[in-house]
């Protein structure tokens, strides 16, 4: 038998050894780096996720400018979230969890800090208004919906608007992503809303003259813009939601028969809770959300079919998740003027989101759908483990903050 049997011929180097580009043995190597990186991103994502996935909209400001030439601006906002804030600011030790009592305690004792990142101005120059706190049961600002009421702070900044004062502008950086801000003249009942993004200023604001109303089509588009948002790319459990169904099979029929379930079944609930006929407490429909990511996944890893029962079970989950929605909607704020028109319109961007979370997804992984055997055992296996994983680790965490 030849000495050289075995061995590579003379001349080739261990770089010509390795795959070629487009071998299977490439693709496994390519398709192993990209799995270890969706791995650590989705690790990433759960242990810096907030335990409660639909606190966007809590903080809402209302800003009265009152005939008499005072101001009161009431801006809500959670408690133990401001307090960490102030504290964080300050560089003073955290407190952690404390009583309502002692909370407002330390919040008032750190009022300076709240002032110096509040800017309230007329005419493009700051004033100094009255710092106030206190806690009640609230509904937000412009919040027409039936519904529960949710313990919440108050900071109110009184003052008085410099005499021959024509414009307002409002900037707090004490709020991260987006919140609105709604200003009133004299005693108008519902004021003129704008969406301001933490840390940026309002657009001027007549102090005195009339509050233009907004047109039904800036209320379509502003909530339009805030479903799509809600789920990209803030949803992260939505997104892991809808890729868990959208992984199960190479085949669209499936997809399409969980994607008509699911929507169908958030509608129904989205709008059944905004108008008080269901509801249920966040500390119930949080955590199993994030139950619903890993029953889907789990699912995966056992059959690759749709079977009569999963259509029944994402029907359900889509249940849950449109209370989730609906949450947030009471949260935000619906205007009384244009309930319907933002109702619609926010579930309609709900819609975009996630159909464009799977448009994504099939772009990405489409050169692996074509076999299906490597695709379940490259993508689906270790992604929905990773799912599963993580929606666990958030029921967990939502059970024990609830």
């Amino acid at each position: 038998m030849s000495a050289t049997m075995g061995r590579p011929p003379l001349g080739v180097g261990a770089n010509e050894l390795r795959p070629l580009p487009g071998s299977p043995k490439r693709r496994r190597h390519e398709g192993r780096i990209r799995i270890a990186a969706c791995v650590a991103i989705l690790l990433g994502i759960a242990d810096g996720s907030r335990v409660f996935a639909h606190e966007i909209g809590k903080t809402q400001v209302t800003a009265t400018l009152r005939a008499d030439r005072t101001y009161q601006i009431d801006m809500t906002i959670d408690p133990d979230a401001l307090l960490a804030k102030l504290e964080a600011l300050s560089g003073v030790p955290t407190s952690g969890a404390v009583p309502p009592i002692e909370c407002a305690r330390q919040i008032e004792a750190l009022q300076q800090t709240f002032l110096a990142r509040t800017v309230v101005a007329f005419d493009g120059r700051p004033v100094e208004p009255r710092f106030e706190y206190r806690t009640d049961d609230v509904r937000g600002p412009g919040a027409a919906m039936p519904g529960p009421a949710s313990q919440m702070a108050t900071v109110r900044l009184v003052g008085i608007v410099p005499s021959g004062a024509r414009t307002f502008t409002w900037r707090s950086s004490l709020v991260y992503g987006s919140y609105p801000l709604v200003i009133k003249n004299g005693g108008e009942e519902q004021g003129l809303t704008q969406w301001l993004e933490g840390g940026r200023d309002s657009e001027p604001f007549p102090v005195v003259a009339d509050i233009k109303r907004v047109s039904r089509t800036a209320v379509a588009r502003q909530y339009l813009a805030l479903g799509f948002t809600h789920i990209l790319p803030k949803g992260v459990d939505h997104i892991l939601f809808v890729l868990g169904i959208f992984l199960l099979t190479t085949r669209w029929r499936p997809v399409l028969t969980q994607v008509t379930a699911f929507t169908l079944a958030h509608s129904i609930t989205l709008g059944l809770t905004i108008y008080g006929i269901v509801s249920l407490p966040p500390a119930v429909v949080e955590p199993l959300i994030a139950l619903s990511i890993a029953y889907v996944a789990i699912e995966n890893l056992v059959t690759s079919e749709l079977k009569p029962w999963r259509v029944a079970l994402v029907f359900g989950f889509g249940l849950l998740h449109g209370m989730g929605f609906a949450g947030v909607l009471r949260e935000l704020g619906l205007p009384r003027s244009e309930f319907m028109t933002a109702l619609v319109t926010f579930n309609l961007g709900v819609e975009g989101g996630q159909l464009t979370v799977i448009g994504m997804a099939f772009l990405a992984l489409a050169c692996w759908r074509s076999n299906p055997t490597s695709y379940r055992r490259l993508i689906v296996v270790p992604a929905s483990l990773m799912m599963a994983i993580t929606g666990l680790y958030w029921t967990v965490q939502r059970l024990t903050a609830a």
